[in-house]
């Protein structure tokens, strides 16, 4: 539905939003985002664990693997506190960036 330009450009700040409530498994973070955007964004789970490695090497996020009976090895990840600096720096350029291209466009926030 939206191109991939705009989906890549986004999806550091969907993973740290999704990390902000809990540790979760890259799948699950990957079936929230559809879940919570009405299917309009879908990412392919291996196109989210460069975005999580990559996450991971500037220190915003940590994992680690969790083994229980009867299920595979998984790798959960968790926000780290420059984690947390990172989400609110994100959400406040993503929010003046919206408001710039509404304004631009003709479109305001109601």
């Amino acid at each position: 539905m939206f191109s991939s330009q705009l989906k890549k450009g986004s999806m550091e700040l969907l993973i740290l939003s999704i990390l902000d409530e809990e540790p979760r498994h890259g799948y699950e973070i990957g079936k929230l985002i559809e879940t919570r955007s009405g299917m309009r964004l879908q990412f392919r789970v291996s196109s989210l664990y460069p975005v999580l490695c990559r996450m991971e090497e500037k220190n915003w996020i940590k994992g680690r693997w969790v083994e229980k009976a009867g299920t595979r090895r998984r790798r959960f990840y968790r926000l780290t506190s420059q984690g947390k600096h990172a989400l609110e720096r994100e959400q406040e350029t993503w929010s003046e960036f919206a408001a710039a291209v509404n304004q631009v466009i003709g479109l305001s926030h109601a």
